[in-house]
């Protein structure tokens, strides 16, 4: 394990923590519902009112909620499961994964991966829509094809899971990166969306397998590089880069963590709360695996209403390992540096017992 700089008590006082949010009060708070099973690499926004939940999955699953508790299914981006030119750019992809939702340029841009599993062959592609509610007419999805791509022997990253993040001036930026040579940062063109011809500069971020491992930035996946899914969120006088360190997709054996650091701009350096660099494998715990929760990871941040959640999918122990829905608010320390409350709403129950059921 790298470093892990846990504060205020370590991550089981982070995990003892209650904050309360709107609507969902103490101990009568109802547990979470609805459609909160299968939900992997959760991305997050509100519009007009209703939560939108989007995650990995044939077509990119949506969900909806206005309370944050309650869930319903409410379609998917594509309704024949992938972009049309999917199947060509990755030939091996089975549907998308890693979503990630943001809003400007008057439009919703939905950024997402197209990769197969172990594989530097990948691509993040675009979708645009003007609204996320389906009952508007304005309501349609539109394919604007890839944005970034990777390819085994010729890029030092992995092109999937992206997150969309905006710098002090408004400016779009867009971080992605797997294992390999870890999270990249590129500037957008924001009338586009696509990476910026002003600024051709690929940043490095983060990485594990640091700056002195030559080829180990270009072979791979090795389980010692295993940093992926990061989420820039702006607080205060800094960037912070959330991002899942060690190895998911494993059930109740998943081992993914939470960590995090922090710089004064988004292209860094970003260092932990013991001022070790992110690019040598630094970043202080934020989250862990506890009880039935295993493999917590894959965070977004949402900001609603001034307050700050972490939305995360975690592997259910006491339901075959079934990756599940959890939000957090995120609790900042004096110090400005963030932890993980508990979560809004209990572990729903497991489902039934079925005989002869894996």
């Amino acid at each position: 394990m790298r470093r892990s700089a846990v504060r205020a008590g370590g991550i089981a006082a982070a995990l003892l923590v209650t904050v309360g949010a709107p609507g969902l009060r103490g101990a009568s708070a109802a547990a979470q519902t609805g459609a909160v099973r299968g939900v992997h690499d959760p991305a997050m926004a509100r519009s007009d009112g209703v939560y939108w939940l989007f995650t990995t999955g044939r077509g990119i699953p949506i969900r909806r909620s206005t309370d944050l508790a309650h869930w319903d299914t409410a379609g998917r981006v594509f309704a024949e499961g992938l972009p049309s030119w999917a199947k060509a750019a990755v030939p091996k992809v089975e549907f998308p994964w890693a979503p990630d939702i943001s809003f400007f340029a008057g439009r919703w841009h939905l950024y997402y991966s197209l990769s197969s599993f172990a594989s530097q062959h990948s691509v993040i592609g675009l979708a645009t829509n003007a609204t996320l509610d389906p009952a508007d007419s304005r309501y349609r999805w539109v394919d604007e094809g890839r944005v970034v791509a990777s390819e085994t022997g010729v890029t030092t990253y992995n092109a999937i899971d992206p997150n969309l993040a905006f710098d002090e001036q408004g400016r779009p930026w867009l971080d992605w990166g797997s294992f390999w040579g870890g999270i990249k940062l590129r500037r957008l063109d924001p009338a586009t969306g696509k990476v910026s011809s002003a600024d051709t500069m690929t940043y490095s971020l983060a990485a594990r397998a640091g700056a002195g491992a030559g080829t180990e930035a270009t072979t791979g996946p090795r389980d010692r590089q295993a940093i992926e899914g990061p989420f820039i969120n702006r607080h205060g006088e800094y960037f912070y880069l959330f991002a899942s360190y060690d190895l998911c997709c494993r059930g109740v054996t998943s081992t993914y963590n939470v960590r995090v650091g922090r710089a004064r701009a988004i292209t860094g350096p970003y260092i932990d709360a013991d001022s070790v660099l992110m690019t040598e494998g630094g970043g202080m715990l934020v989250l862990a695996g506890a009880g039935r929760v295993r493999g917590p990871g894959h965070i977004a941040v949402l900001s609603d209403s001034g307050r700050d959640y972490l939305v995360h999918h975690f592997y259910d122990a006491e339901a075959r390992g079934i990756p599940t829905l959890q939000i957090r608010p995120i609790v900042w320390e004096a110090d400005g540096w963030p932890r993980a409350g508990d979560p809004l709403t209990p572990v729903p129950p497991p489902p039934p017992f079925r005989p002869g059921a894996r």
